[in-house]
This record gives structure tokens, C-alpha cells and sequence, in this order.
């Protein structure tokens, strides 16, 4: 699939934390049953409230490869798009298909919802134990192919938590302008 330059164009990596975002949405890496847990699923939780918990109840689960939203509670951003990406276990199990569809789904909800701006963590590369590099590859891709799309999203940034991640997610992204030239 070809990436389109205009995409990439809308397409932003920062170091940071998810929940200062200030964009419509920011997307949680969540958990199937949605109970809240560590890493960026935790922090959102916590700076949002317990509104976020309250709405995750009511809907219940969230399959692996999907997305729901929730309220934004005390964030900045008005909504948390809560996906579910795959535990890594040998790359020949489906994953990256799991990957690309969680943020699929991520982004598909914000369109929904006729969002201009979403920020992302990166999916599934914490205790679910996806190797960044290859993650990044799918987010970034899925982000551009997205954004070729007619729709309201005008901006998808990436919020990278550490060096390591942010670096692997800039080699990714040097690789697919180079793609576009």
C-alpha cells in the first residue's frame, strides 16, 4: 500500500505523557475487560476520574482489535478511546493483524465521532511485550492510511513515553516519508 505524503504530514512523535494531551481524544492502551491496570491504562484512569471507570462498567469488554469511547472525565482531552492491542507472543500468532486493527478501531472511533485530533500511546510494546520497532512500523502505517482517508482528523500524534520508544517510532516514521518520495 502506498503512503501518501499528505498523511504523513499529519502525523506528529513527542515525548511525553498521554494524559496532559490536549487534543478531542487520547487513546488508552487498554485491557479486554477494561478494569483499568498499569502503565498508560493506569495514569489515564487516574488523571481522568472515576467517570472513565464508571462508562468502561457499563460497556463491560472490549475484544482484542477493537476500540470504545468513553468520556474524557477530568483530562483535557473531551474523550478516551480505550483499544485493545494483542499480547506478543511469537509474531506467527496474528499480532500484528490484532496491532493494526486496535489502532484501526482507534482511529475509526475519533472519524465516528468527527474529531479533528487523537493522540496515541504506543499499543501493546509495554507488558504485553510487542517489540517496538514492529509496532511502530504498524502504527504509523495504519495512522497514514487512516488519514488518507476523507474524514474530520486532521491531526494523529503519536505520545512516546520514553527515548527508546520515541526513537524507534522516528526510525519508523524516516522510513515511511522515504517510502513516499
Amino acid at each position: 500500500m502506498t503512503v501518501h505524503r499528505a498523511a504523513l504530514e499529519r502525523i506528529e512523535l513527542v515525548r511525553g505523557d498521554i494524559t496532559h494531551e490536549a487534543t478531542d481524544a487520547i487513546v488508552n492502551a487498554a485491557n479486554e475487560g477494561l478494569r483499568g491496570g498499569g502503565g498508560v491504562d493506569g495514569a489515564i484512569h487516574r488523571a481522568g476520574g472515576p467517570a472513565i471507570m464508571k462508562e468502561c462498567r457499563k460497556i463491560g469488554r472490549c475484544p482484542t482489535g477493537t476500540a470504545v469511547v468513553t468520556t474524557g472525565g477530568r483530562l483535557k482531552a473531551k474523550f478516551v478511546i480505550h483499544a485493545v492491542g494483542p499480547i506478543y507472543r511469537d509474531g506467527e500468532s496474528g499480532e500484528a493483524d490484532l496491532l493494526r486493527s486496535a489502532y484501526r478501531g482507534g482511529l475509526q472511533a475519533a472519524k465516528e465521532r468527527d474529531l479533528a485530533s487523537v493522540s496515541f500511546p504506543s499499543i501493546s510494546t509495554g507488558v504485553y511485550g510487542y517489540p517496538v520497532e514492529e509496532a511502530a512500523e504498524i502504527a504509523l502505517r495504519t495512522a497514514a492510511d487512516e488519514l488518507s482517508n476523507a474524514g474530520s482528523l486532521k491531526k494523529v500524534r503519536f505520545v512516546l513515553f520514553d527515548d527508546r520508544t520515541l526513537s524507534a517510532f522516528s526510525k519508523a516514521f524516516d522510513s515511511l516519508q522515504a517510502e513516499a518520495r
